[in-house]
């Protein structure tokens, strides 16, 4: 009997057994709400707590710690100042850390209402599509009401005198913060978002990214854009860019693995060109017919790969290994190295377009960019099934009936 133990089960990359934190946090929206709360307090108290307890907008009450609580005047009226910082829990936030600073000032004589105001930090929203006021800030509109809500109750006695309490919500850094979000995409500048549906934010949230490809695609829409270049990170992403120079940057969404989300929200709102750029494991799954492309999901169909492989002339033997390979990228390396990339490709991109023809039907123009793993173009298939060569992908489009001139930024 042999006394060598069983080698480790191995993980592959995307399997549920990596350990990953799942400390929950809170959101943008529910921390400035409890600052708020506590900056209301200290106008009702005369002393701004050193915790508060405020509703979530799910129902749930949280208590939070709240830090340089200072009561006074500004120009002759009672203002109070909190602040509460942004936990995240173990989700990778930009905004983990983040001070959010609530002023709130009593207006003598104002009508019982409570005004939420933006300040430095908080972004200015310059496009339409977001449901929020163009100039105004980019708090979202459940958050919103949240904060609003605690203030209400928090300065009852206030209010019922008829005195009005006007919020203003900053964020120290916050410009820098929203450099690494997409708000600038989205036309909010300046600075983050105050943000949240229930208040809570869980680690690696899927429903979080799902509604930002959605919230993406209704602000294209909103803008008259009628082509939407959909691609599935980074590298596409910029390999989309180059390939179609003309188009505005809110043309261009990652939609990650949510590819139904995608589709049927820009069919939704009657986008009328719909490029999807992949590279050749995400263009697999698609081919497959996948809704969600993660690879918790579902594993790539090494058959379907097979089968492409064989139908553009590999080798016998070759086939054989890309039958029994954990990866599509093994696949496209090794017909790389005999000159088969393009044909390869664009067997897969054939697959993947007719795949999502049958599952998105409309009457959208489809196109499918086929990257390599350096970002570059590869070979681009559309709805006729007639692929045209990358480096000369369509001709100048059109700029809205609305749009002035051709400038960068126009649609097709």
């Amino acid at each position: 009997m042999s006394s060598l133990a069983s080698p480790p089960e191995k993980v592959r990359k995307g399997d549920r057994r990596r350990q990953r934190g799942d400390r929950t946090g809170f959101t943008t929206g529910a921390t400035a709400a409890a600052a708020a709360t506590a900056a209301t307090l200290g106008l009702v108290r005369g002393a701004v707590p050193g915790r508060v307890e405020c509703e979530l907008p799910n129902g749930m009450r949280v208590d939070f710690a709240i830090l340089d609580g200072r009561v006074g005047r500004i120009n002759g009226s009672e203002c109070a100042q909190a602040v509460a910082i942004k936990d995240g829990g173990d989700d990778p936030d930009a905004t983990h850390g983040a001070h959010i600073t609530v002023e709130v000032r009593r207006i003598s004589n104002g009508g019982g209402a409570v005004v939420l105001e933006g300040g430095p930090g908080v972004g200015i929203v310059t496009r339409p599509g977001l449901g929020l006021e163009v100039g105004g800030p980019a708090i979202n509109p459940v958050p919103r009401r949240n904060i609003t809500a605690n203030v209400a109750a928090a300065g009852a006695a206030i209010l019922q005198a008829g005195d009005s309490l006007a919020i203003r919500i900053s964020v120290p850094g916050g410009e820098e913060m929203a450099k690494k979000t997409l708000n600038a995409r989205l036309g909010i500048l300046g600075g983050i978002s105050i943000l949240g549906t229930t208040g809570i934010v869980r680690p690696f949230s899927t429903a979080a990214w799902r509604a930002s490809v959605v919230q993406a695609i209704e602000v294209a829409a909103a803008q008259g854009r009628t082509t939407l270049v959909l691609t599935t990170g980074g590298r596409t992403e910029k390999c989309a860019m180059r390939s179609f120079p003309q188009l505005d940057e809110a043309c261009f969404v990652q939609f990650g693995d949510f590819v139904k989300a995608a589709f049927t929200t820009a069919i939704r709102h009657d986008i009328r060109h719909i490029v999807l750029g992949a590279m050749v494991g995400k263009l697999t799954k698609i081919a497959q017919g996948l809704s969600v492309t993660h690879a918790w999901r579902e594993e790539v169909d090494r058959a379907l790969i097979a089968e492409a492989a064989q139908e553009v002339g590999a080798p016998r033997a070759l086939v054989a290994e890309i039958r029994a390979a954990e990866t599509a990228r093994f696949a496209a390396e090794r017909l790389a190295e005999l000159g088969l990339a393009v044909a390869f490709h664009r067997a897969l991109a054939e697959r993947a377009l007719r795949s999502l023809r049958t599952r998105y039907p409309g009457p959208h123009r489809l196109t499918v960019l086929a990257c390599n793993f350096e970002g570059e173009p590869i070979v681009t298939v559309e709805d006729d099934g007639a692929p045209s060569p990358a480096t000369s992908l369509f001709p100048p489009c059109s700029a809205p009936d609305t749009a002035p001139g051709p400038a960068r930024g126009e649609t097709c």
